[in-house]
């Protein structure tokens, strides 16, 4: 007799009770439906969602006072200063510089200081470095954006005001975008992290066998091996960014203007739904309808972004056996 026939069965086999076969395929259904069924549900709230954004947007477009090339084209958003529905400028430039220069302020903060973050923590940090600095920037993940709001009005905008002899205003994108790159930071860091360590230990050795210092190893080998992820953490606090409402709605104002200048106030199309939202225009309203107009513009971009992101992805994705 074989040593093999010798060797009781696991506890785990030998106390395990096996169900009928009719019963299992059953209870297998039942959890693939719940499953597909969630699914689906994901998949309908999202449906509703663009349903509902381009029908109210349809409202806005179909207005006298509005049309589609001005809103493209034009550089003027008055939307809620014009007292005359005749004289507001519905043109969304305005809006979207503001958005992108806190967008580009912020990325200027995270990225790269995200970026050297991970690389500290994943290739030369020790655990107990690693066991502190890790739960710290969960902390500043944890914060809530009204929080930072203010820190950006309280603290960086007066910073920003006594460094430049008051070249700021007391509203102004930097602040703005300061506060959003704290806030984007973690994410960048972590997603990125997590890519970096997910490069097989091989690679490191090989690269150390070849005589390369850990540096270099680090810039030449583990970042290039993890590229597909940090460029998918790029872009997903770059969506981030974009997308973020109670900071700027706080720190960045509420004029919109088409200027480069990162001093000035700067109202982002989040930061107008707000506005819009607390505005006394009623439902029905072009005023009101616009904000929808700007939501999909918004949903638009953001879209787009996860699009380049799946192909930037896919197209430095690496695979290792």
């Amino acid at each position: 007799m074989s040593a093999r026939q010798n060797t009781p069965l696991p506890v785990a086999l030998q106390k395990r009770n096996f169900r009928s076969t009719a019963a299992s395929e059953f209870r297998e259904r039942c959890v693939v439906a719940f499953l597909a069924m969630c699914g689906l549900t994901t998949v309908l709230i999202t449906v509703c969602i663009v349903g509902m954004l381009v029908s109210q947007s349809w409202n806005f477009f179909q207005s006298e006072h509005v049309s589609f090339g001005e809103f493209l084209t034009g550089t003027e958003w008055t939307a809620l200063q014009s007292q005359e529905l005749e004289n507001a400028k519905f043109g969304i430039w305005p809006l979207l510089s503001g958005t992108l220069r806190v967008t580009v302020i912020a990325m200027i903060i995270a990225l790269p200081l995200g970026l050297i973050t991970a690389i500290y923590l994943s290739e030369f940090a020790s655990y107990r470095v690693r066991s502190i600095l890790k739960p710290t920037l969960e902390i500043i993940a944890g914060i809530p954006t009204v929080v930072l709001g203010f820190f950006a009005i309280l603290v960086i905008s007066p910073s920003l005001q006594w460094f430049t002899a008051g070249a700021f205003d007391t509203f102004n994108a930097t602040s703005a975008g300061i506060a959003v790159g704290i806030l984007c930071l973690p994410m960048v860091t972590s997603l990125s992290e997590d890519a970096m360590r997910a490069v097989p230990s091989a690679l490191r050795d090989a690269a150390y066998g070849l005589g390369s210092t850990p540096f270099e190893t680090a810039v030449k080998v583990v970042v290039p091996a993890a590229l597909s992820g940090i460029i998918s953490a790029f872009l997903l606090a770059f969506s981030r960014a974009i997308g973020e409402t109670m900071v700027v709605a706080l720190a960045a104002g509420t004029r919109a203007t088409a200027t480069l200048d990162p001093r000035e106030q700067s109202q982002t199309m989040t930061g107008f739904i707000v506005e819009m939202i607390k505005s006394e225009n009623e439902y029905g309203t072009v005023q009101y309808f616009s904000l929808y107009a700007v939501a999909i513009t918004l949903f638009v971009i953001t879209f787009g972004m996860t699009l380049l992101g799946q192909l930037i992805r896919r197209r430095f994705q690496e695979s290792y056996q």
